[in-house]
């Protein structure tokens, strides 16, 4: 039985870097004016002038979005490298602070401190988002249910900001506790069909809540604008590898249950509070720590767990030409995510500076030209 057409899309969030100081640079509109030249759209400012934010075109598969992902993160590097500056990929810096950064200019980013005050301030964070085609949209409000009990694994394997203001948080994603005293952000709700959430969508703008539903911010949603749903759970991962590893397997996993639906069999939904007590471990562990299978009402490591879902989704792998990203799982499980490499940096040298380094290295691994 043929999957259908999957279609893949990346935006990625970097922070652009002081060589000299390491601290973050407030410099996007320069590298802005250089980017458009070379990428056009594909390149866009942030809430804070020390953030870019890039996008991919449409990929049919993972091979394709690879190279997407070096084009654009090549180019990045090279314009920041002809300014004096350099690119990361984490979700947190090891120690800027919110509240010595520039606000970019726009209506958009204005309003937004307006509406939010010091709840949007504090948005010193960096994400990746990665969109799955999905048509029809029934179809990608049900896969939208049954994939939130995966979202924590999705999680752990990404974890990159485990610093926050200078300050080791104990946890692996401190962008995720930043980024949850959002409204309308965390675990969604589940749904019936569309017109259930088109329903909740028209009244959360009729009530005044938003002016449109781009400010609903859930961990997973479906796209206002693009037929996809749209998996904004992830850190941004900080090596290339790391980041097609964690989108193949989003768009795998979206194969797999809607293969499970051709067959009339679905994931089981489970109570959205039990599903948000493994995002926190997640959170709180990443890979090292337990999560639970809901399923036989026990604790398990998070390694195991991500083994299984591994396996779950190993029949569509072939299909979709995603093996070898998908592979490059078993290199975190056994080495950590980024959290886990930057930890051990920061343990072995003292050095915050240290660790913003080895980001930079790292964001610029198998770029080539990259500078």
């Amino acid at each position: 039985m043929r999957l259908p057409d999957l279609t893949l899309g990346i935006e990625e969030e970097y922070q652009i870097i002081s060589p000299q100081s390491r601290a973050l640079a407030p410099a996007n509109e320069a590298i802005l004016e250089q980017g458009r030249a070379l990428l056009g759209e594909a390149i866009k400012p942030e809430l804070m002038q020390s953030q870019i934010e890039v996008g991919t075109e449409v990929c049919r598969n993972i091979e394709e979005a690879r190279g997407e992902i070096i084009r654009l993160r090549t180019a990045v590097c090279d314009v920041a490298a002809s300014q004096g500056l350099a690119m990361a990929a984490a979700s947190t810096h090891p120690f800027s602070s919110w509240s010595e950064q520039e606000v970019s200019a726009g209506e958009r980013y204005t309003r937004l401190q307006e509406d939010l005050r010091d709840v949007g301030r504090r948005l010193l964070i960096f994400g990746m988002h990665v969109h799955v085609g999905i048509p029809d949209k029934d179809l990608r409000i049900d896969i939208m249910n049954q994939a939130r009990y995966f979202m924590p694994h999705l999680l752990a394997l990404s974890t990159s900001s485990p610093f926050w203001h200078g300050r080791d948080t104990g946890l692996k994603s401190y962008r995720s506790v930043i980024f949850e005293n959002m409204p309308r952000s965390g675990m969604p709700p589940s749904f019936r069909s569309w017109s259930d959430y088109q329903t909740f969508v028209e009244t959360l703008i009729a009530t005044h809540c938003i002016d449109e539903p781009t400010k609903i911010w859930w961990d997973i949603r479906p796209h206002p604008s693009f037929p996809t749903l749209e998996f904004r759970i992830a850190d941004v991962c900080t090596r290339v590898n790391e980041v097609l590893c964690v989108a193949a397997l989003m768009q795998a996993l979206v194969a797999r249950l809607i293969v499970l639906r051709r067959n009339n069999r679905t994931w089981r939904i489970y109570r959205h509070h039990l599903t948000t007590e493994n995002k926190w471990r997640a959170v709180r562990y990443g890979l090292d720590g337990k999560l639970i299978d809901f399923g036989k009402g026990r604790e398990v490591p998070a390694r195991k767990l991500i083994r299984e879902l591994l396996e779950f989704v190993d029949e569509v792998v072939d299909e979709l030409r995603s093996r070898s990203a998908i592979d490059y799982a078993h290199t975190l499980l056994e080495h950590g995510s980024s959290a886990d490499r930057q930890l051990a940096t920061f343990r072995q040298t003292g050095s915050l500076e240290a660790v913003v380094d080895q980001l930079v290295a790292e964001t610029r691994e198998g770029l080539g030209a990259a500078r």
